[in-house]
């Protein structure tokens, strides 16, 4: 799979680990929620850098206490420490017990379409329909996923040209153009 190099945090080490590592990126898609994508998605690399290890056996196995005191270390790795590191274990977990650890065989095993990655993605602790389509569209739009129907599974998000989600940020302008959307979605629910 040909994923190209993910510019999601500005931050050159959080999103060299996003591109090389398809836990990085699954677990930074859990942590997407009530705080900033790019603190969401950076995330991953403050887990690495304090536990050692980015490996869904180890963090699975990580006492939960010690974790959610990694997630509390300054800076913070979520605003919800206890709930978000638990997340992430159920999710490690899940990962052990059903892929063998690899979350990139959510997308490559038995080289599923599109409508199976995202039943395969909404089976995972922490990912609902939402969270599911954004992570299938960012797997279709940036990392190399071809599975036949991805962008009908994840609409609208895998719309070409749009600016919905963290799937179409690839630069500065494109980040500014999501902001702008998810801003004008919010406005709209507030006056709906």
């Amino acid at each position: 799979m040909d994923a190209m190099a993910l510019h999601i945090t500005g931050d050159t080490a959080a999103d060299d680990l996003l591109t090389d590592s398809p836990l990085a990126l699954l677990v930074g898609m859990l942590l997407d929620q009530q705080i900033a994508m790019e603190t969401a998605f950076t995330g991953p690399l403050k887990i690495e850098q304090r536990t050692g290890s980015l490996d869904a056996a180890t963090l699975a196995g990580y006492d939960p206490e010690a974790l959610t005191a990694v997630f509390k270390e300054t800076p913070a790795v979520h605003r919800y420490p206890g709930s978000m590191a638990g997340r992430v274990q159920s999710l490690c977990q899940a990962l052990v017990d059903e892929w063998g650890g690899d979350a990139s065989a959510l997308w490559t095993r038995d080289d599923p379409d599109g409508a199976t990655v995202l039943k395969r993605l909404k089976a995972l602790p922490g990912f609902g329909e939402q969270k599911a389509k954004i992570f299938l569209a960012l797997l279709g739009k940036q990392y190399g996923f071809t599975g036949a129907g991805w962008r009908e599974a994840s609409a609208p998000y895998g719309d070409e040209g749009s600016f919905r989600s963290v799937a179409d940020i690839v630069s500065p302008e494109s980040l500014a153009k999501v902001r702008e959307h998810k801003k004008a979605m919010k406005a709209a629910a507030k006056g709906a």
